[in-house]
Protein backbone atom coordinates (compact mmCIF):
# COMPACT_ATOMS: atom_id res chain seq x y z
CA UNK A 1 0.00 0.00 0.00
CA UNK A 2 1.43 3.51 -1.01
CA UNK A 3 1.12 6.26 1.12
CA UNK A 4 0.92 9.67 0.19
CA UNK A 5 3.64 12.36 0.89
CA UNK A 6 2.13 14.85 2.92
CA UNK A 7 3.11 18.37 2.37
CA UNK A 8 5.40 17.49 5.90
CA UNK A 9 7.00 14.74 4.63
CA UNK A 10 8.00 16.80 0.70
CA UNK A 11 9.26 19.22 2.57
CA UNK A 12 11.42 17.44 4.57
CA UNK A 13 12.51 15.67 1.49
CA UNK A 14 13.73 19.23 0.15
CA UNK A 15 15.16 20.81 3.79
CA UNK A 16 18.49 19.18 2.83
CA UNK A 17 19.18 20.68 -0.75
CA UNK A 18 17.88 23.94 0.74
CA UNK A 19 20.08 24.10 3.76
CA UNK A 20 23.01 23.45 1.47
CA UNK A 21 22.07 26.33 -0.99
CA UNK A 22 21.40 28.85 1.89
CA UNK A 23 24.80 27.80 3.09
CA UNK A 24 26.64 28.41 -0.05
CA UNK A 25 25.39 31.82 -0.78
CA UNK A 26 25.82 32.75 3.14
CA UNK A 27 29.71 31.55 2.44
CA UNK A 28 29.79 33.78 -0.94
CA UNK A 29 28.13 36.27 1.40
CA UNK A 30 30.94 36.28 3.80
CA UNK A 31 33.79 36.07 1.57
CA UNK A 32 32.83 39.04 -0.37
CA UNK A 33 32.34 40.81 2.58
CA UNK A 34 36.10 39.80 3.64
CA UNK A 35 37.20 40.64 0.68
CA UNK A 36 35.71 44.67 0.56
CA UNK A 37 37.02 45.07 4.36
CA UNK A 38 40.58 43.85 3.16
CA UNK A 39 40.96 45.53 0.13
CA UNK A 40 39.67 48.65 2.12
CA UNK A 41 42.61 48.45 3.98
CA UNK A 42 45.60 47.00 2.72
CA UNK A 43 47.85 49.15 0.44
CA UNK A 44 48.25 46.48 -2.13
CA UNK A 45 44.68 45.47 -2.59
CA UNK A 46 43.99 46.27 -5.96
CA UNK A 47 46.28 45.87 -8.57
CA UNK A 48 44.73 47.74 -11.29
CA UNK A 49 43.56 50.73 -9.86
CA UNK A 50 40.81 52.90 -11.75
CA UNK A 51 43.50 55.88 -12.90
CA UNK A 52 42.88 59.05 -11.17
CA UNK A 53 40.66 61.31 -13.91
CA UNK A 54 41.93 64.42 -12.61
CA UNK A 55 46.10 64.01 -11.45
CA UNK A 56 47.58 66.63 -9.19
CA UNK A 57 50.03 68.62 -11.82
CA UNK A 58 53.25 68.59 -11.38
CA UNK A 59 54.71 72.06 -11.52
CA UNK A 60 58.59 71.62 -10.70
CA UNK A 61 60.28 71.60 -14.10
CA UNK A 62 63.41 69.46 -12.31
CA UNK A 63 60.70 66.65 -10.79
CA UNK A 64 58.73 66.35 -13.94
CA UNK A 65 62.06 66.28 -15.85
CA UNK A 66 63.10 63.28 -14.25
CA UNK A 67 59.65 61.68 -14.21
CA UNK A 68 59.46 62.34 -18.26
CA UNK A 69 63.18 60.62 -18.88
CA UNK A 70 63.25 58.02 -17.21
CA UNK A 71 59.50 56.64 -16.83
CA UNK A 72 57.02 58.44 -19.35
CA UNK A 73 59.45 58.96 -22.79
CA UNK A 74 60.42 55.21 -23.09
CA UNK A 75 56.70 54.38 -22.86
CA UNK A 76 55.95 56.54 -26.26
CA UNK A 77 54.63 54.97 -29.45
CA UNK A 78 56.86 55.31 -32.05
CA UNK A 79 55.03 58.52 -34.02
CA UNK A 80 54.76 58.43 -37.99
CA UNK A 81 55.06 61.73 -39.60
CA UNK A 82 56.19 62.97 -42.99
CA UNK A 83 59.50 64.84 -41.18
CA UNK A 84 61.50 65.43 -44.42
CA UNK A 85 65.31 64.35 -43.09
CA UNK A 86 66.83 64.74 -46.86
CA UNK A 87 67.10 67.71 -49.54
CA UNK A 88 63.80 68.92 -50.73
CA UNK A 89 63.23 70.48 -54.51
CA UNK A 90 60.73 73.39 -55.27
CA UNK A 91 58.76 71.13 -57.09
CA UNK A 92 58.53 68.72 -53.75
CA UNK A 93 57.43 72.37 -52.15
CA UNK A 94 54.98 73.29 -54.91
CA UNK A 95 53.26 69.60 -54.61
CA UNK A 96 53.25 70.12 -50.83
CA UNK A 97 51.80 73.35 -51.14
CA UNK A 98 49.01 71.94 -53.61
CA UNK A 99 48.40 69.34 -51.01
CA UNK A 100 47.63 71.69 -48.27
CA UNK A 101 45.48 74.24 -49.82
CA UNK A 102 43.39 71.49 -50.53
CA UNK A 103 43.25 70.26 -47.10
CA UNK A 104 42.67 74.13 -45.76
CA UNK A 105 40.23 74.41 -48.36
CA UNK A 106 38.52 71.48 -47.35
CA UNK A 107 38.30 72.93 -43.26
CA UNK A 108 36.65 76.07 -44.81
CA UNK A 109 33.99 74.91 -46.50
CA UNK A 110 33.49 72.41 -44.06
CA UNK A 111 33.15 75.03 -41.25
CA UNK A 112 31.13 77.00 -43.43
CA UNK A 113 28.40 74.52 -43.14
CA UNK A 114 28.95 73.02 -39.89
CA UNK A 115 30.14 75.98 -37.91
CA UNK A 116 32.50 74.20 -34.77
CA UNK A 117 35.27 75.43 -32.99
CA UNK A 118 37.97 73.30 -33.77
CA UNK A 119 41.18 72.87 -31.99
CA UNK A 120 44.61 74.53 -33.78
CA UNK A 121 46.11 71.69 -35.40
CA UNK A 122 50.41 71.94 -34.56
CA UNK A 123 52.75 69.27 -36.07
CA UNK A 124 56.12 68.81 -34.07
CA UNK A 125 58.71 68.27 -35.58
CA UNK A 126 60.53 64.87 -34.88
CA UNK A 127 64.23 66.31 -34.73
CA UNK A 128 67.66 64.56 -33.89
CA UNK A 129 67.68 64.13 -30.59
CA UNK A 130 70.74 65.67 -30.51
CA UNK A 131 68.15 68.89 -31.09
CA UNK A 132 65.86 67.37 -27.89
CA UNK A 133 66.39 64.63 -25.79
CA UNK A 134 70.03 64.22 -25.40
CA UNK A 135 69.93 68.28 -24.12
CA UNK A 136 67.00 67.29 -21.47
CA UNK A 137 69.47 64.82 -20.24
CA UNK A 138 72.39 67.19 -20.25
CA UNK A 139 70.46 69.24 -17.67
CA UNK A 140 69.44 66.33 -15.62
CA UNK A 141 73.16 64.86 -15.60
CA UNK A 142 74.42 68.07 -14.54
CA UNK A 143 71.74 69.80 -12.58
CA UNK A 144 73.23 68.42 -8.88
CA UNK A 145 76.93 68.19 -9.71
CA UNK A 146 77.28 71.84 -10.76
CA UNK A 147 77.14 75.03 -9.11
CA UNK A 148 77.89 76.90 -12.40
CA UNK A 149 77.67 80.78 -12.03
CA UNK A 150 76.44 83.32 -15.06
CA UNK A 151 78.99 86.57 -15.22
CA UNK A 152 76.18 88.51 -12.91
CA UNK A 153 76.45 85.75 -10.04
CA UNK A 154 72.90 83.57 -11.64
CA UNK A 155 72.84 79.53 -11.13
CA UNK A 156 73.18 78.70 -14.32
CA UNK A 157 70.90 75.59 -13.86
CA UNK A 158 67.82 78.17 -12.11
CA UNK A 159 67.91 80.48 -14.94
CA UNK A 160 67.08 77.45 -17.39
CA UNK A 161 64.13 76.70 -15.22
CA UNK A 162 63.03 80.08 -15.38
CA UNK A 163 63.06 80.10 -19.09
CA UNK A 164 61.89 76.25 -19.54
CA UNK A 165 58.52 77.32 -21.58
CA UNK A 166 60.29 74.72 -24.50
CA UNK A 167 59.79 72.48 -22.01
CA UNK A 168 56.37 72.28 -20.85
CA UNK A 169 54.95 73.03 -24.05
CA UNK A 170 56.91 70.25 -25.69
CA UNK A 171 55.35 67.67 -23.64
CA UNK A 172 52.22 68.37 -23.51
CA UNK A 173 52.35 68.45 -27.04
CA UNK A 174 53.88 65.13 -27.30
CA UNK A 175 51.78 62.63 -24.73
CA UNK A 176 49.51 60.29 -25.72
CA UNK A 177 46.11 62.37 -26.55
CA UNK A 178 44.32 60.17 -24.08
CA UNK A 179 46.88 61.79 -21.37
CA UNK A 180 46.14 65.62 -22.17
CA UNK A 181 43.63 67.88 -20.84
CA UNK A 182 44.20 70.75 -23.32
CA UNK A 183 40.97 70.22 -25.95
CA UNK A 184 42.03 73.91 -27.91
CA UNK A 185 45.17 72.33 -29.67
CA UNK A 186 45.89 68.97 -30.83
CA UNK A 187 48.87 67.41 -32.83
CA UNK A 188 48.82 66.37 -36.35
CA UNK A 189 51.22 64.04 -37.86
CA UNK A 190 51.22 65.61 -41.78
CA UNK A 191 52.73 68.30 -42.36
CA UNK A 192 49.90 69.51 -45.53
CA UNK A 193 47.14 69.10 -42.01
CA UNK A 194 49.06 71.65 -39.81
CA UNK A 195 47.73 75.24 -38.95
CA UNK A 196 51.59 75.45 -37.02
CA UNK A 197 54.66 74.08 -36.77
CA UNK A 198 56.68 73.76 -33.58
CA UNK A 199 60.38 73.42 -33.60
CA UNK A 200 61.17 71.71 -30.45
CA UNK A 201 64.92 72.85 -30.02
CA UNK A 202 66.15 73.73 -26.16
CA UNK A 203 67.82 76.74 -27.18
CA UNK A 204 68.11 77.65 -23.64
CA UNK A 205 69.81 74.70 -22.40
CA UNK A 206 72.73 74.55 -25.16
CA UNK A 207 73.68 77.68 -24.61
CA UNK A 208 74.16 77.41 -20.90
CA UNK A 209 75.69 74.11 -21.06
CA UNK A 210 77.51 73.76 -23.69
CA UNK A 211 80.90 74.74 -24.96
CA UNK A 212 80.47 78.20 -27.20
CA UNK A 213 82.06 76.90 -30.46
CA UNK A 214 79.74 73.39 -29.94
CA UNK A 215 76.51 75.73 -29.65
CA UNK A 216 77.26 77.92 -32.15
CA UNK A 217 77.66 74.70 -34.64
CA UNK A 218 74.49 73.55 -32.80
CA UNK A 219 72.91 76.09 -33.85
CA UNK A 220 73.69 76.31 -37.43
CA UNK A 221 72.98 72.68 -37.71
CA UNK A 222 69.15 73.75 -36.37
CA UNK A 223 68.92 76.30 -38.88
CA UNK A 224 69.44 74.18 -41.72
CA UNK A 225 67.46 71.05 -40.47
CA UNK A 226 64.34 73.38 -40.16
CA UNK A 227 64.70 76.06 -43.35
CA UNK A 228 65.35 72.36 -45.17
CA UNK A 229 61.57 71.56 -44.21
CA UNK A 230 58.94 72.16 -47.46
CA UNK A 231 56.65 73.67 -44.89
CA UNK A 232 59.37 76.31 -43.87
CA UNK A 233 60.22 76.73 -47.53
CA UNK A 234 56.08 77.13 -48.50
CA UNK A 235 55.52 79.96 -45.80
CA UNK A 236 59.19 81.28 -44.75
CA UNK A 237 58.72 80.34 -41.59
CA UNK A 238 55.69 82.68 -40.44
CA UNK A 239 53.56 79.88 -39.27
CA UNK A 240 56.94 78.32 -37.16
CA UNK A 241 57.17 78.68 -33.42
CA UNK A 242 60.67 78.90 -32.03
CA UNK A 243 60.86 79.02 -28.33
CA UNK A 244 63.90 81.69 -27.63
CA UNK A 245 62.69 82.58 -24.24
CA UNK A 246 65.64 83.63 -22.78
CA UNK A 247 67.18 86.86 -24.73
CA UNK A 248 70.71 85.68 -25.17
CA UNK A 249 69.80 81.72 -26.92
CA UNK A 250 69.75 80.88 -30.48
CA UNK A 251 71.30 85.05 -30.63
CA UNK A 252 73.86 83.81 -33.51
CA UNK A 253 71.44 82.65 -36.46
CA UNK A 254 68.05 83.55 -35.34
CA UNK A 255 67.76 86.85 -37.70
CA UNK A 256 67.56 84.28 -40.19
CA UNK A 257 64.46 82.87 -38.66
CA UNK A 258 63.01 86.30 -37.91
CA UNK A 259 59.86 85.60 -39.93
CA UNK A 260 58.69 82.57 -37.18
CA UNK A 261 56.83 83.26 -34.26
CA UNK A 262 59.06 83.81 -31.33
CA UNK A 263 58.10 82.95 -27.70
CA UNK A 264 59.71 85.79 -25.49
CA UNK A 265 60.01 87.36 -21.99
CA UNK A 266 59.40 90.47 -23.65
CA UNK A 267 60.02 93.00 -26.65
CA UNK A 268 62.97 94.81 -25.41
CA UNK A 269 62.97 97.56 -27.20
CA UNK A 270 66.27 98.76 -26.20
CA UNK A 271 67.79 97.10 -29.27
CA UNK A 272 70.36 95.39 -26.81
CA UNK A 273 69.00 91.90 -27.54
CA UNK A 274 66.56 91.90 -30.27
CA UNK A 275 67.27 93.98 -33.65
CA UNK A 276 65.08 96.62 -35.50
CA UNK A 277 62.24 94.15 -37.08
CA UNK A 278 63.02 90.78 -35.93
CA UNK A 279 60.14 90.66 -32.88
CA UNK A 280 56.79 92.29 -32.80
CA UNK A 281 53.80 92.00 -30.70
CA UNK A 282 51.67 91.52 -34.27
CA UNK A 283 53.96 88.29 -35.10
CA UNK A 284 55.60 87.20 -31.83
CA UNK A 285 54.10 86.21 -28.02
CA UNK A 286 55.27 86.94 -24.36
CA UNK A 287 55.66 84.43 -22.13
CA UNK A 288 55.81 84.08 -18.19
CA UNK A 289 58.95 83.02 -16.75
CA UNK A 290 58.63 79.79 -14.72
CA UNK A 291 58.05 81.14 -10.84
CA UNK A 292 61.17 80.67 -8.24
CA UNK A 293 59.16 80.18 -5.39
CA UNK A 294 55.98 78.26 -4.31
CA UNK A 295 52.37 78.81 -5.14
CA UNK A 296 50.51 80.58 -2.28
CA UNK A 297 46.91 79.11 -2.68
CA UNK A 298 43.65 80.77 -1.50
CA UNK A 299 44.03 78.95 2.09
CA UNK A 300 47.85 80.24 2.30
CA UNK A 301 46.63 84.41 1.25
CA UNK A 302 44.19 84.07 3.55
CA UNK A 303 46.21 83.32 6.39
CA UNK A 304 49.44 85.26 5.67
CA UNK A 305 46.56 88.72 5.09
CA UNK A 306 47.54 89.52 9.08
CA UNK A 307 51.12 88.77 8.73
CA UNK A 308 51.92 90.74 5.85
CA UNK A 309 53.63 94.04 7.59
CA UNK A 310 55.82 94.81 5.28
CA UNK A 311 54.81 97.53 2.97
CA UNK A 312 56.57 97.08 0.19
CA UNK A 313 59.65 94.12 -0.55
CA UNK A 314 62.60 93.53 -3.05
CA UNK A 315 64.98 91.08 -3.22
CA UNK A 316 67.49 90.69 -6.46
CA UNK A 317 70.77 92.36 -7.86
CA UNK A 318 70.76 96.20 -7.11
CA UNK A 319 73.04 97.43 -9.97
CA UNK A 320 71.76 96.26 -13.92
CA UNK A 321 72.30 97.23 -16.86
CA UNK A 322 70.56 99.34 -20.07
CA UNK A 323 67.01 99.44 -18.30
CA UNK A 324 67.96 97.98 -15.30
CA UNK A 325 69.71 101.39 -14.34
CA UNK A 326 66.42 102.01 -12.80
CA UNK A 327 66.93 100.06 -9.72
CA UNK A 328 69.83 101.60 -8.27
CA UNK A 329 67.85 104.98 -8.33
CA UNK A 330 64.97 103.23 -6.71
CA UNK A 331 67.32 101.48 -3.90
CA UNK A 332 69.15 104.90 -3.58
CA UNK A 333 65.70 106.50 -2.82
CA UNK A 334 64.18 103.66 -0.90
CA UNK A 335 66.75 102.36 1.71
CA UNK A 336 66.27 102.92 5.11
CA UNK A 337 62.36 103.93 4.78
CA UNK A 338 60.03 102.76 7.22
CA UNK A 339 58.59 99.34 6.60
CA UNK A 340 60.47 98.84 3.43
CA UNK A 341 62.83 95.83 3.04
CA UNK A 342 65.23 95.95 0.04
CA UNK A 343 67.87 93.14 -0.08
CA UNK A 344 70.36 92.14 -2.24
CA UNK A 345 70.46 88.84 -3.54
CA UNK A 346 70.43 85.91 -6.32
CA UNK A 347 68.36 82.62 -7.02
CA UNK A 348 69.03 79.21 -5.67
CA UNK A 349 67.63 77.28 -2.65
CA UNK A 350 68.77 79.81 0.18
CA UNK A 351 67.60 82.97 -1.99
CA UNK A 352 64.55 81.40 -2.94
CA UNK A 353 63.37 80.79 0.57
CA UNK A 354 64.71 84.43 1.43
CA UNK A 355 62.13 85.97 -1.77
CA UNK A 356 59.60 83.50 -0.79
CA UNK A 357 58.96 84.37 2.95
CA UNK A 358 59.99 88.14 1.95
CA UNK A 359 56.84 88.23 -0.75
CA UNK A 360 54.63 86.56 2.00
CA UNK A 361 54.93 88.84 4.33
CA UNK A 362 55.24 92.45 2.00
CA UNK A 363 51.45 94.10 1.05
CA UNK A 364 53.72 95.43 -2.62
CA UNK A 365 56.50 94.05 -4.26
CA UNK A 366 58.75 96.00 -6.05
CA UNK A 367 58.87 94.76 -9.93
CA UNK A 368 61.40 97.16 -11.80
CA UNK A 369 62.98 96.68 -15.23
CA UNK A 370 66.65 94.65 -15.23
CA UNK A 371 69.09 94.23 -17.80
CA UNK A 372 65.52 93.59 -20.05
CA UNK A 373 62.13 95.21 -19.35
CA UNK A 374 60.94 91.92 -17.68
CA UNK A 375 61.87 90.19 -14.84
CA UNK A 376 60.96 86.54 -13.14
CA UNK A 377 60.19 88.61 -9.99
CA UNK A 378 56.94 89.82 -11.45
CA UNK A 379 55.74 86.55 -11.59
CA UNK A 380 57.23 85.46 -8.10
CA UNK A 381 54.92 87.92 -6.48
CA UNK A 382 51.98 87.07 -8.30
CA UNK A 383 51.81 83.85 -7.13
CA UNK A 384 52.91 84.96 -3.85
CA UNK A 385 49.72 87.32 -3.48
CA UNK A 386 52.30 90.18 -3.23
CA UNK A 387 50.71 93.05 -5.34
CA UNK A 388 53.37 93.71 -7.84
CA UNK A 389 54.40 97.14 -8.30
CA UNK A 390 55.45 97.81 -12.16
CA UNK A 391 58.01 100.28 -12.56
CA UNK A 392 59.14 99.32 -15.87
CA UNK A 393 58.17 101.71 -19.07
CA UNK A 394 58.74 99.46 -22.02
CA UNK A 395 57.46 95.85 -20.26
CA UNK A 396 55.24 94.14 -22.69
CA UNK A 397 53.01 91.21 -20.52
CA UNK A 398 52.17 87.78 -21.08
CA UNK A 399 48.52 87.04 -22.79
CA UNK A 400 47.56 90.54 -22.52
CA UNK A 401 44.46 90.12 -25.29
CA UNK A 402 43.17 88.31 -22.49
CA UNK A 403 44.33 89.05 -19.13
CA UNK A 404 43.84 92.47 -17.86
CA UNK A 405 46.60 93.33 -15.13
CA UNK A 406 45.44 96.56 -13.80
CA UNK A 407 43.53 94.13 -11.62
CA UNK A 408 46.29 92.37 -10.02
CA UNK A 409 48.96 94.87 -10.41
CA UNK A 410 50.25 98.60 -9.86
CA UNK A 411 51.80 100.07 -12.71
CA UNK A 412 54.48 103.76 -11.90
CA UNK A 413 56.56 105.62 -14.60
CA UNK A 414 60.07 105.66 -13.50
CA UNK A 415 59.76 109.29 -13.60
CA UNK A 416 57.46 109.42 -10.80
CA UNK A 417 59.36 105.84 -8.68
CA UNK A 418 62.71 107.76 -8.34
CA UNK A 419 60.73 111.44 -7.31
CA UNK A 420 62.08 111.86 -3.56
CA UNK A 421 58.56 110.05 -1.27
CA UNK A 422 56.36 110.16 -3.87
CA UNK A 423 56.31 106.27 -4.50
CA UNK A 424 55.79 105.26 -0.59
CA UNK A 425 52.82 108.22 -0.41
CA UNK A 426 51.38 106.31 -3.40
CA UNK A 427 51.40 102.72 -1.94
CA UNK A 428 49.96 104.39 1.51
CA UNK A 429 47.23 105.88 -0.62
CA UNK A 430 45.70 102.50 -1.69
CA UNK A 431 42.82 102.04 0.35
CA UNK A 432 42.55 98.43 2.16
CA UNK A 433 39.50 97.30 -0.04
CA UNK A 434 41.78 98.08 -3.24
CA UNK A 435 44.22 95.59 -1.32
CA UNK A 436 41.80 92.98 -0.74
CA UNK A 437 40.27 92.74 -3.97
CA UNK A 438 43.37 93.40 -6.34
CA UNK A 439 44.82 90.06 -3.63
CA UNK A 440 41.67 88.08 -4.63
CA UNK A 441 42.27 88.85 -7.90
CA UNK A 442 45.92 87.45 -7.42
CA UNK A 443 44.85 84.27 -6.00
CA UNK A 444 42.33 83.74 -9.52
CA UNK A 445 45.28 84.93 -11.85
CA UNK A 446 47.84 82.79 -10.67
CA UNK A 447 46.77 79.46 -12.14
CA UNK A 448 47.22 81.56 -15.51
CA UNK A 449 51.47 81.16 -14.73
CA UNK A 450 51.76 78.04 -13.07
CA UNK A 451 53.18 75.46 -16.08
CA UNK A 452 52.53 72.20 -14.86
CA UNK A 453 52.09 68.53 -16.22
CA UNK A 454 49.84 67.48 -17.29
CA UNK A 455 48.88 71.14 -19.06
CA UNK A 456 45.77 72.77 -17.32
CA UNK A 457 42.99 74.26 -18.81
CA UNK A 458 43.83 78.17 -18.39
CA UNK A 459 47.27 77.40 -17.45
CA UNK A 460 49.91 79.03 -19.25
CA UNK A 461 49.95 76.20 -22.40
CA UNK A 462 47.04 76.79 -22.57
CA UNK A 463 46.64 80.33 -22.84
CA UNK A 464 49.42 80.21 -25.69
CA UNK A 465 47.55 78.63 -27.79
CA UNK A 466 44.51 80.69 -27.51
CA UNK A 467 46.42 83.42 -28.38
CA UNK A 468 47.63 81.60 -31.30
CA UNK A 469 44.37 81.44 -32.47
CA UNK A 470 43.63 85.09 -32.72
CA UNK A 471 47.02 85.10 -35.09
CA UNK A 472 46.14 82.28 -37.17
CA UNK A 473 44.10 84.57 -39.89
CA UNK A 474 47.20 87.17 -40.10
CA UNK A 475 50.02 84.55 -40.75
CA UNK A 476 47.85 83.10 -43.54
CA UNK A 477 47.55 86.69 -44.97
CA UNK A 478 51.55 87.34 -44.61
CA UNK A 479 51.98 83.43 -45.67
CA UNK A 480 49.73 83.53 -49.66
CA UNK A 481 50.65 87.66 -50.04
CA UNK A 482 54.67 86.37 -49.91
CA UNK A 483 53.81 83.73 -52.09
CA UNK A 484 52.23 86.03 -55.05
CA UNK A 485 53.80 88.97 -54.45
CA UNK A 486 56.04 89.91 -57.76
CA UNK A 487 59.79 90.97 -57.85
CA UNK A 488 58.53 94.63 -58.13
CA UNK A 489 55.85 94.83 -55.26
CA UNK A 490 56.29 96.85 -52.35
CA UNK A 491 57.06 95.40 -49.26
CA UNK A 492 54.37 96.56 -46.53
CA UNK A 493 56.62 95.41 -43.11
CA UNK A 494 60.14 96.88 -43.33
CA UNK A 495 61.08 93.94 -41.65
CA UNK A 496 60.94 92.05 -45.21
CA UNK A 497 62.86 94.96 -47.66
CA UNK A 498 66.12 93.08 -47.38
CA UNK A 499 66.12 89.33 -47.01
CA UNK A 500 69.08 88.13 -45.24
CA UNK A 501 71.13 84.87 -47.27
CA UNK A 502 70.74 81.72 -44.91
CA UNK A 503 73.45 79.93 -47.20
CA UNK A 504 75.72 82.28 -46.20
CA UNK A 505 75.49 81.59 -42.22
CA UNK A 506 75.63 77.80 -42.99
CA UNK A 507 78.60 77.65 -45.61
Amino acid sequence: MRIKNSPLTRSNSRSPIFLFTLSLLLLSLLFILFSLSSHSHSPFSDPYPNPDPTPKPETSFVTSLEHFLTQKSPRFPAVKDDTVAGTVSEDDVRRFDDVAFKKERERVYGDLYYPVNLPIRVYVYEMPRKFTYDLLWLFRNTYKETSNLTSNGSPVHRLIEQHSIDYWLWVDLIVPESERLLKNVVRVNRQEEADLFYIPFFTTISFFLMEKQQCKALYREALKWVTDQPAWKRSGGRDHILPVHHPWSFKSVRRYMKNAIWLLPDMDSTGNWYKPGQVSLEKDLILPYVPNVDFCDAKCVSESESKRSTLLFFRGRLKRNAGGKIRAKLVAELTGADHVDIEEGTAGEGGKAAAQNGMRRSIFCLSPAGDTPSSARLFDAIVSGCIPVIVSDELELPFEGILDYRKIALFVSSSDAIQPGWLLKFLKGVSPAQIREMRRNLVQYSRHFLYSSPAQPLGPEDLVWRMMAGKLVNIKLHTRRSQRAVGESRSICTCDCRRPNVTSILS
